[in-house]
């Protein structure tokens, strides 16, 4: 059994910092917050956003509201893109700064809200830009208050200390994890949810996915992170199916909402390897690519090359997808292709030439895996060695 393969002398960080409210209505819970934060003290916030999901979602109905019942000053910051880059948070920063903002909301998925995480260490460092952050020149001890509102159910960014954000001109896509950057508060509400595309429901979900796979499969797996996974991929094999039916079924998007936290917690103790290490270059070098379809193309090829490792963790966490598999190492390939087909059935069939790659860029998104600043610690938490051959074979196979 996996259990055996956990070293109990080794002592394990079990992570959880920040007050999330989940549920339906859960929104409503922003007066309290608003509350909250004026009696702290903070007069002025600066909120960053998308474009129109905050308003399409009804969430900045009640923000506004409660900002304004509370006499809370706010600045709206509603540019921040997919995959957003250091010029955008150099810029909310800028705009923060001026307004005298001592507080950030995040409103969206992962992208607003590990923008929002960035700006907030910047208007704590007011000499620092956003390079500084994500080129590691520096490390950050301190942030605003960050809340943040959920519109996504996948990237756990909510409730752990990652944000992620581009360096547009070298292509790279680093991942920081400061305790400062945990949010005081958080909002998952599934009613904000109910209107995701069927394409982005689908991708988040696979990013949660692939959150816990990392997360039960690094080195610094523990006993928590399998038990997150397990259950991570029981409750999105369950209910994903039924939301892409249903689009409106709250109770499927309550469970895919908490699926989603608890595979955030679950990396959050455990970290990521292969699939978000490969995953980075992709969407660093071409922004349209989106992050959950990347890591979900990027999936089978990365079993394949680190289930002989983990076979029983792999075969335990999945056995709600695939009840057959035994743990035992010569079973790779039925794992390869259960998982495969569990994602084509879903609606993911493409691979990296469909998203615009060629064999030629081969080369260069292997060496971006091993020049992204933060990519190194990624490699490092596989479960087998991460060599450049290995890398580019998980690439090859993914075409």
């Amino acid at each position: 059994m996996w259990e055996d393969e956990i070293n109990i002398n080794e002592v394990k960080e079990i992570r959880s910092k920040t007050t999330v409210y989940l549920g339906v209505g859960a929104i409503k819970k922003i007066y309290d917050i608003a509350e909250n934060l004026k009696k702290s003290g903070i007069n002025k916030v600066i909120v960053m956003t998308g474009k129109g999901a905050y308003k399409k979602t009804g969430a900045w109905d009640y923000v506004e509201d409660a900002l304004k019942k509370s006499n809370i000053d706010y600045l709206l910051y509603n540019k921040v893109t997919p995959n957003p880059t250091v010029d955008e948070v150099d810029d909310a920063a800028k705009l923060g700064r001026e307004f005298g903002a001592q507080a950030v909301i995040g409103i969206g998925g992962g992208s607003p809200i590990d923008a929002s995480k960035s700006t907030a260490i910047l208007l704590s460092y007011t000499d620092k830009t956003a390079r500084d952050i994500y080129e590691f020149t520096f490390t950050p001890e301190k942030a605003a208050p960050i809340v943040a509102i959920n519109l996504t159910h996948g990237t756990g960014t909510e409730a752990d200390r990652f944000a992620v954000v581009t360096i547009p001109e070298k292509g790279f896509k680093p991942a920081a994890a400061y305790d400062c950057l945990y949010p005081i508060y958080a909002i998952d509400d599934p009613q904000l949810m109910v209107g995701l595309p069927r394409n982005q429901t689908l991708y988040v979900s696979v990013d949660a996915v692939n959150h816990v796979f990392e997360a039960a499969t690094s080195k610094v797996r523990s006993p928590y992170t399998v038990l997150l996974a397990k259950e991570t991929i029981r409750l999105v094999s369950k209910y994903l199916p039924i939301v892409l039916e249903n689009p409106q079924d709250l109770k499927a998007r309550y469970y895919l909402t908490y699926a989603s936290l608890i595979a955030g917690i679950a990396f959050d103790n455990g970290l990521l390897h292969f699939t978000h290490a490969l995953e980075h270059p992709l969407s660093g070098v071409n922004p349209k690519v989106i992050h959950g379809h990347g890591l979900g193309i990027l999936l089978p090829s990365v079993i394949k090359v680190v289930y002989p490792a983990v076979p029983e963790v792999v075969a335990d966490i999945f056995s709600d997808v695939l009840p057959e598999l035994k743990g035992t190492k010569d079973e790779t390939d039925k794992a390869v292709n259960g998982v495969r087909n569990w994602l084509n059935d879903l609606g993911i069939k493409e691979g990296l030439r469909d998203l615009g790659f060629t064999k030629a860029d081969l080369d260069k998104i292997t060496e971006l895996v091993f020049t992204t600043p933060s990519l190194d610690l990624l490699l490092s938490m596989a479960p087998v060695d991460a060599t450049k051959e290995v890398v580019k074979e998980i690439y090859t196979n993914a075409f």
